[in-house]
Formats: structure tokens, C-alpha cells, sequence
């Protein structure tokens, strides 16, 4: 997916709505875009057609989205203000805005029925509808979305909180960037020879001059995502000396140094920055290490590298680039390869990955029908293109069953509640958590014992907690 021309399509239909009163859900139309580009070959907005919003709203939706059939309604009511925006951009002309406005009339009608027939939903939505929606999308591990505490200073002990590996734009990006910096536009860098050399003197003295305003540049350096302008204007609140803190006044004058970017009510560091405060962290005697680029990696670096957590939009662009640089069949290979014998939430991110290819990589995933472990999601990944696949027998549901509930573990623990509510409105029946004892899987047990915590339901968390005891007495024999 190419994230930049999503962002950017998103940004201007939210000014689009802003301007014109209009009511806009972004978040449903990032979806759309998201998986039109993933999926359909949208490109950029002009690429999208009547036949695009078929695809999406009656086959991908119903196969990828956890939802109720009631929310369809909501899921068109976003797709006709695309087609809107769309249609007033000129990224389509007004004829083609008529008949998407006329074919999702008849979507309308059709999608409570879709996202309800379960003969629609991929093997994914069946069995991961316990884990949540955003698991079914994003196999990848990325930092928690907690709102974070920007109030509580980090201590300066740099064995108790070691800092993350930071992804830096390449030097040329970097060096780009300093050209539409406002401050340096009114104050340039002294000549040192090196532009990104005066740069991080400049980093360093910002740092040093205000205790509050370094505390809040590592907060963002260490938390690696966009964090909420009110959660930095609580933050600026807390350490004024004189009551409210001027927070427009303070995101102006640090966009204007080139430090901190604000987009849609929330703030990140600019890449000037983290390269900036690298150096300084460095300077000072700081372990700052470098994330490396993973779409340079193999296979099993690229995977063992979101494992250790990659922001979203970094997973996103490294997964991209990494598989542009492949054809379709070589990504295949080298990814099953890397999954076969490895733990669940590993071979989770490489099924991932291989759901994005086209059917041109058939052949490479139909060699690991062979393979205990990847035959359940290479029938999956077969079936959902049209081509010819075997029946998965009542035993590999079972196994790749407790596959995906091994692979949501990890979520699970960070956020029990939500992965509670997510069972109660969709765990797996009763009936297929009293067989899954017998599923010879190295993470059954841990499986059921989560289940058993979890389920609201008492009668089937009891079944589930006498299945692990069943597993637990299997295996000790």
C-alpha cells in the first residue's frame, strides 16, 4: 500500500469537509483507501471506479471487516462522501460520480445481507473474530495506541529506560528538509561545511534551553507515533509556571524551528528532529541506536524486525517496499520459508504479508500444502483467490484455530478487556473449544487457559478451562 498519496488524500478531505460544514468520517474512508489500495490496484484517487466500490463494499468488506450487518449503512454513507469529494477535486469526472452514486444505491441494498452470510468471510475473519479488527488487518506488532502520560518526566538513567531504535530519513531527505525549515529561512545555519552538522548544534541548544520542552522532544522520540495536541497541551498545562500554557503559541513556534509537525489535531516529530535529537543523544554518551530498513532485509529479518514493533505507517512502507523489490512468487517463497517452524505470531506476520500477492504466486504457496503448519492458510490464501484448493478437514480447522487465537496471546495480555469483549461478541462456540484439547499445537494449552479467562460466558469459559486441563494431562503423557 502506498501510504504517502492515502495520508494525503485523507488530509484534503478533511479540509474539503471543514470548508463546506460537511461531516466526514475519516477514519471509514482511510479503510476504503486503504484496501482498495492493498487489494484493487488504486493507485491514486482517479483510479478508483463504480466497479471499485463493488469489490470493496460487497467482497473485501465482508471478508476482512468485522461488523454487523447494521453498520453497513455507516460503511455507504462514508463511500458516498468519497464519491463526493471525488467528484468536486475532479479526481473523476461528474458522469462516473453518477454511476458510483447510482451502483452504491444498489450496494445499499445489498451489503447487511454480505457482511451477514458467513459464506462470505475469509478464513481470517472466521476464526480471528475473537481477536478484533484491527488484528485481522495488522498481523505486525506496533507500539501501544494507550494515550500516553507525557506529565511524568523520564528518568535519566539511561539503563532504566533505554531508548528505542530510531528510523532516520536518508541524508539527502534530511538535507531537503532543511530547505523548508521557517526558522532557518530567517536565521541560517552557520557555515560549517556540513548543513546537518550546524543542524544538530541547533537540536542541542533547543534541548538544552528548556528542561520541559527536552523532556517532551524524548517523550515523542521514544513513543515513535503521533500523540494528541491535547495530550501535549495537558503536559505544557503541568509544567507552566503561570497557570495555562499558550499550546497554539508552542506548537507554532516549534513547527516554525523545524521540529515538531501537526497534522489533524495530533503531533509527531519531523524527521529533522529524531535525526537531530539522535545526535545529541549520542553526543552525550547515549546508547541511540538505528533502526534498519527493513524492505533491505530477507525475509526473516523483515519479519523478526516488526516483531520487535514498528510504528504503523513504518510497517506499512517497509512491508511495501520490501515486497516491490520481488515478484510475486519469489515474495511468496521467501516468506513461507521463513514461516515454516516458526512460533504463531511469526508465522502470523509472513501470512500477513502473503495475503497481499495476487494469484501469479499460486505455485509457490501450493508447495506448502505439504507443510503441517501452513497447509490450513495456503488452502485459505488459494480458495480466496478462486483457484482450485483441497477441503480443510475438521482437524486442521481445529489446529489453525488455535493458530490464530496463539497469534492474538500478545494483545490479549496488553488489553484483556477488549479482547473479553471481542469473545463475547464472537469467540469461537462452545462445541469447537471442547475439541481443541486434542489439537496438537505447542501453544494449546496457553490457548485455553486464555479462553478460559476471558470468555464472559461461565459455562463456556468452564469448558474452555477443562479443555486446557485436558491438554495439560495429554501432553504430560
Amino acid at each position: 500500500m502506498s501510504i504517502e498519496w492515502v495520508n494525503q488524500a485523507i488530509d484534503d478531505l478533511r479540509a474539503w469537509g471543514r470548508a463546506r460544514e460537511v461531516e466526514v468520517d475519516a477514519d471509514e474512508v482511510r479503510l476504503l483507501c486503504d484496501y482498495a489500495s492493498d487489494y484493487l490496484n488504486v493507485n491514486e484517487l482517479g483510479d478508483f471506479s463504480p466497479d471499485t466500490f463493488d469489490e470493496l463494499l460487497l467482497s473485501i468488506y465482508p471478508r476482512k471487516v468485522i461488523a454487523p450487518p447494521e453498520s453497513a449503512p455507516e460503511t455507504v454513507a462514508a463511500a458516498r462522501t468519497l464519491v463526493d469529494y471525488l467528484s468536486e477535486a475532479g479526481a473523476v469526472p461528474e458522469p462516473t460520480a453518477v454511476l458510483m452514486r447510482h451502483r452504491l444505491d444498489d450496494i445499499a441494498a445489498r451489503m447487511p445481507e454480505a457482511l451477514a452470510d458467513p459464506a462470505n468471510f475469509g478464513m481470517a475473519k472466521s476464526l480471528f473474530s475473537s481477536i478484533g479488527p484491527e488484528s485481522l488487518e495488522q498481523a505486525v506488532a506496533i507500539p501501544s495506541g494507550e494515550v500516553p502520560d507525557l506529565g511524568e518526566a523520564p528518568c535519566d538513567c539511561p539503563g532504566c529506560t533505554p531508548l528505542p531504535a530510531a528510523r532516520l530519513a536518508a541524508r539527502e531527505d534530511l538535507l531537503a528538509a532543511l530547505e523548508s525549515v521557517p526558522r532557518l529561512a530567517e536565521d541560517p545555519l552557520p557555515d560549517t561545511g556540513d548543513p546537518l552538522e550546524g543542524w544538530a548544534r541547533l537540536v542541542a541548544d533547543l534541548a538544552e534551553q528548556d528542561e520541559g520542552y527536552y523532556d517532551l522532544f524524548d517523550m515523542l522520540y521514544r513513543l515513535q507515533v503521533r500523540v494528541p495536541v491535547t495530550v501535549i497541551g495537558d503536559y505544557l498545562d503541568e509544567i507552566a509556571e503561570d497557570g495555562e500554557a499558550d499550546l497554539a503559541g508552542t506548537l507554532d513556534r516549534l513547527s516554525w524551528c523545524g521540529m515538531i509537525q501537526v497534522t489533524d489535531d495530533t503531533a509527531e516529530l519531523t524527521p529533522l528532529a529524531v535525526w537531530g535529537l539522535r545526535e545529541h543523544y549520542l553526543s552525550l554518551g547515549l546508547d541511540a541506536p538505528e533502526a534498519p530498513d527493513l524492505a533491505e532485509a530477507d525475509a526473516l529479518g523483515l519479519i523478526e524486525g516488526l516483531l520487535e514493533g514498528v510504528p504503523a505507517e513504518l510497517a506499512e512502507q517497509d512491508i511495501s517496499r520490501w515486497l516491490s523489490g520481488r515478484a510475486s512468487g519469489e515474495a511468496a517463497a521467501e516468506l513461507l520459508a521463513a514461516a515454516s517452524g516458526a512460533p504463531a505470531v511469526a508465522r502470523g506476520i509472513a501470512i500477513t504479508i502473503v495475503d497481499r500477492l495476487g494469484a501469479e504466486a499460486a505455485p509457490q504457496v501450493r508447495e506448502y500444502l505439504g507443510d503441517e503448519e501452513l497447509r490450513p492458510h495456503a488452502i485459505h490464501w488459494l480458495a480466496a483467490r478462486g483457484l482450485p484448493a483441497p477441503q480443510l478437514t475438521q482437524e486442521e480447522l481445529l489446529w489453525v484455530s488455535v493458530d490464530m487465537l496463539a497469534l492474538a496471546m500478545p494483545a490479549a495480555e496488553e488489553d484483556p478487556e477488549i479482547f473479553a469483549e471481542n469473545m463475547a461478541a464472537s469467540g469461537p462456540p462452545a462445541h469447537m473449544i471442547e475439541e481443541m484439547w486434542r489439537v496438537d499445537h505447542p501453544d494449546v494449552v496457553e490457548v485455553l487457559e486464555l479462553l478460559g479467562r476471558s470468555i464472559p460466558d461461565g459455562t463456556v469459559a468452564k469448558a474452555a478451562r477443562k479443555a486446557a486441563f485436558k491438554a495439560r494431562s495429554r501432553a504430560i503423557r
